[in-house]
Formats: structure tokens, C-alpha cells, sequence
């Protein structure tokens, strides 16, 4: 007899605690609803959605405005005008915010102060996606080193003079020598209409044909015919759980690291999400005369604006500058600006460590595979001419040592 009343003080206290979540939710979705009728008419559009997406474990609104937050924006006529704004704010904040791992989901972001370019249509078959150049013509907001445009999001107050100093970094003994892997895999591109890709996001799929480590497989093949010994991990850190995936790439290179320690270079190779005011994809692309189109590339770096030790950012961004400066030289609107942002995106492992956004979801897996090319073909004369350098200056000082003896 206990038993059963206990059982049915557990049912009452379930019973009370649904309808307490149904009502809650209901006054969500009709917050702002001046009328009976209106307050009906919301229910009855948001109710089969509603459904769906708390089968798929999401119990918010569609907007991601929590039930508080919408019932707050209801009391005011004002605020529900600009409810799309204000989630749209919201969202923002949540890409910007850490993860549990102390990283941030990663960039997506076009930077300040760019003017886009309607370059002609690519060449090849093309994927049907509208396309930009992205160039920036104004340095307000920026930090100008030479070619090199930094956007800036950081507290830290960056000198143009130790920017140009050589980076550290540089190749060694043994191999590999440099590692390429991708803390989001599945990241994907657009591919003309009627390919067979199965997706298993927005514009992610497993994929390797369309994904970017396709990429990294492209990067690899132009390094190592240079003469840059690489390791490519084709490992989806991001599936089937995106949450987390920098914990778990960080815990992969430092394996490699321990087990290869001629690695002296990490590469992440990611790709972009770029979107109109309408929420449609573009492609970002550059037209190189002889080359063909190459998506438009755009290189992330972190720092210790988060709070979480890394000492070498100041090195590591050096690093992109000086490789963003070699680009640019022979490909003068290949790279976006360069972005410095407070999260580490795992480059505290290396003091040559990069994170290299290829294009965006809306780019053709051609145009993504074409730029990761040409970047590997100025990293890996970056690196090599900075071998030389360094040999020559060692042995200058060898020389001036015996001469001095």
C-alpha cells in the first residue's frame, strides 16, 4: 500500500511538473498574441514543430529564445517587434561563448570594413551559388603590416614593427615535420546540383569527397612533393558529437607530438559559413589569371584573451603574417584578413600552429581543393626559405667565431 501511494505521489508530481513545462511553453509562444484568435492561430503553426523538435531532443523555441526571454520580450510592444533581432543577438553570443572544453565552436564571421567584389563567373562547371570576392580597402578597424589586414577582437594592443620580426618556428630534423588534421571534419562544401553526398548537418557530411579534409588530403600532396615531410590525421573530431571536438583534436596532437617530436607545425584546416541579410550561402572566391578560381582563404589565430595560457599567440601570429604577406605577393586576393581572436583554437601546442578556414559552405569542393593547394604551395616556400635563412646565419656565425678564435 506504501508503495502504491508513493507511486502515485511521484505520478502527481510528473503530472504537475508537464503541465507546469506545456503552460510555460504555450505563454511563450503566444507572448505578444493581443487577440484569442492570434493566441490560437500561434499555437496551432508552432505546435507540430514543437513536437518534432522535442522528439529530437530540443526542447526550445525555434528561435532559441528561452521561455523567459520570450515572455519578457511579450510584455513590451517594442521588444516583440525586434523578437528576430534579439534572438539573432542571442545566437550571436552563444557562437562567441566557450565550450566546455574552453574553445569556441570557431569562426564564422566575415570580418569588418570588407567590400565585396562581383568577380565573373567562375570557370568549370559551376555549383550555382552566388560568388564574391571579399577584399578589404579601408584599414579603419584593422591592423595594416604591410599586405597583411588583422582584425582585431582582442584587449591585446599589436605593434606593426614586432610583427615583422622572423617568426620562431621553423622546420627541423626528422620527420614528419608538419601535421594537418581538422577539429571540424565534416565541415563541408557545396557541390553541383545532383551529386550523390549524404549529409549529416547543414552543410557537414562524412564525406571526403566534399568535406574539408578532401583539402587537407590536397595540402599534403603539394607539401610533401616540396619536400615538407606531413603527417594527415582524416579524423572527424566533430561527429558524430560536435561539442567537445577541440578537446578531442587537442588531445591528438599532443599525442603526436609526443610520438613524432619533429612535428613543428600544426595546421587545422577548417572552412567558413558566410551568409546574405537573407540567410542564403555565397562562395568566396578569387580569380587568378592561369590558375583557375580558388575559394577565398582567411587564416584564425588565437591568443591567452580567454584566460587559458598561451604564451607563444605573439609567435603564432607572426607566423600567419609572414606566410598571409608571401601569399598575397603572388596571389594578391587569395586571403581575407587575418583574424585575432581571444579563444586558442588549440595553437598553445606549437609556436607554428594555424588554423585555416578554406572557403565557405557555399564554395564547390573544386574551388576548396584549388586554394588548399596554392596555400601549401607558399607555406611550404615560406618554411623552406626560412630553413635557408636560418642555415645561413648559423654558419655566418660559425665562420665569425673561427675568425675571432
Amino acid at each position: 500500500m506504501k508503495q502504491k501511494k508513493t507511486l502515485a505521489n511521484i505520478l502527481r508530481r510528473l503530472e504537475a511538473v508537464l503541465l507546469a513545462a506545456g503552460t510555460l511553453w504555450a505563454a511563450s509562444v503566444t507572448a505578444g498574441s493581443d487577440t484569442a484568435a492570434a493566441a490560437f492561430s500561434a499555437l496551432a503553426e508552432a505546435l507540430p514543430q514543437g513536437a518534432l523538435r522535442w522528439e529530437l531532443g530540443d526542447l526550445g523555441p525555434g528561435d532559441g529564445l528561452s521561455p523567459a526571454a520570450a515572455l519578457t520580450i511579450g510584455e513590451s510592444p517594442l521588444l516583440l517587434a525586434a523578437r528576430k533581432d534579439v534572438a539573432a543577438l542571442q545566437s550571436l553570443e552563444r557562437q562567441e561563448s566557450p565550450e566546455e572544453d574552453g574553445e569556441t565552436r570557431g569562426p564564422t564571421a566575415a570580418p569588418v570594413e570588407e567590400t565585396p567584389v562581383e568577380p565573373s563567373a567562375p570557370a568549370g562547371e559551376d555549383n550555382g551559388v552566388p560568388a564574391k570576392t571579399l577584399i578589404p580597402t579601408d584599414p579603419s578597424g584593422y591592423t595594416v603590416c604591410g599586405r597583411v589586414y588583422i582584425s582585431n577582437s582582442t584587449d591585446h594592443e599589436l605593434s606593426v614593427p614586432e610583427l615583422k620580426k622572423p617568426f620562431a618556428a621553423a622546420l627541423g630534423e626528422g620527420e614528419p615535420q608538419v601535421l594537418i588534421l581538422h577539429t571540424h571534419g565534416s565541415e563541408a562544401y557545396t557541390p553541383v546540383p545532383g551529386s550523390s553526398v549524404v549529409w549529416s548537418g547543414d552543410y557537414r557530411t562524412t564525406d571526403y569527397r566534399c568535406n574539408v579534409v578532401k583539402v587537407g588530403d590536397e595540402m599534403a600532396e603539394v607539401l610533401g612533393e616540396a619536400g615538407v615531410s606531413v603527417l594527415h590525421d582524416r579524423t572527424l573530431y566533430d561527429y558524430p558529437s560536435y561539442t567537445g571536438a577541440y578537446d578531442r583534436a587537442l588531445a591528438a596532437i599532443q599525442k603526436y607530438l609526443e610520438k613524432y617530436p619533429s612535428i613543428r607545425f600544426v595546421l587545422d584546416v577548417h572552412r567558413d559559413a558566410i551568409e546574405d541579410g537573407q540567410g542564403n550561402q555565397y562562395k568566396v572566391v578569387s580569380e587568378i589569371e592561369g590558375v583557375g578560381t580558388p575559394a577565398q582563404m582567411s587564416l584564425v589565430m588565437g591568443s591567452d584573451g580567454s584566460g587559458l595560457e598561451h604564451p607563444d599567440w605573439l609567435e603564432n601570429l607572426r607566423f600567419a603574417a609572414a606566410v598571409q604577406q608571401d601569399i598575397l605577393d603572388h596571389y594578391p586576393t587569395l586571403m581575407r584578413p587575418v583574424l585575432l581572436r581571444n579563444s586558442r583554437y588549440n595553437q598553445h601546442a606549437t609556436a607554428g600552429s594555424l588554423l585555416l578556414e578554406v572557403g565557405a559552405a557555399g564554395n564547390s569542393p573544386e574551388e576548396a581543393a584549388l586554394a588548399g593547394r596554392l596555400f601549401a604551395e607558399r607555406l611550404a616556400a615560406v618554411l623552406l626559405e626560412k630553413g635557408t635563412e636560418d642555415a645561413e646565419s648559423a654558419d655566418g656565425g660559425a665562420e665569425e667565431k673561427a675568425a675571432a678564435s
